[in-house]
């Protein structure tokens, strides 16, 4: 939700945005997402986009390909997708481990490492690829989906997680 809000406000674009929880606000969404997830946006002909990157994907295609924060294609494309499948999927995992850590009476200290291992990896992968790049941003010298993605699921995670994540990863890495 954090990633289409600033697409859309550095785009320019107008939009009504209704703070709905997926837990206590379902009954309002499932109209237009079955899947009651968020985000979900409603478009003026009714249709309702019910994914980030599939709401990315139009909001770029309203923008138009010079002002697209990600290529319309080629290369540099698959790898800002990457980036930003490598950023969600760090959410998701700092989701999993919220859940595991709040929900579950009895843990599963073999998902927590799996989790925390993925969590690693993936954090490993980001640095050494944004260290590989000169620009100022992640690829160029403006903003785009995949920074903001980075930006958004570390901020997510930590959020999530509160020091649970950041305790365990310097244990990991403590020799």
């Amino acid at each position: 939700m954090r990633r289409v809000a600033i697409a859309l406000n550095l785009y320019g674009m107008a939009y009504e945005h209704r703070p709905w929880s997926v837990f206590g606000d379902a009954d309002k969404i499932a109209p237009f997402n079955p899947l009651i997830r968020m985000p979900t946006l409603v478009l003026d002909s009714g249709d309702a986009l019910i994914e980030s990157a599939m709401i990315l994907d139009y909001l770029d295609e309203r923008a138009g390909d010079a002002r697209a924060m990600i290529a319309s294609g080629g290369p540099e494309r698959r790898q800002a997708l990457k980036i930003c499948a490598l950023a969600t999927g760090l959410a998701d995992k700092a989701v999993a481990l919220m859940y595991e850590r709040v929900m579950h009476k009895e843990k599963s200290p073999q998902w927590v490492e799996r989790c925390m291992g993925q969590v690693e990896r993936v954090l490993n992968a980001l640095e050494a690829d944004r260290a590989a790049r000169p620009t100022p941003y992640w690829f160029g010298d403006a903003i785009g989906h995949a920074g903001i993605a980075v930006a958004c699921a570390l901020r997510f995670a930590r959020g999530a997680s509160g020091d649970f994540l950041v305790d365990a990863l310097a244990d990991a890495r403590r020799p």
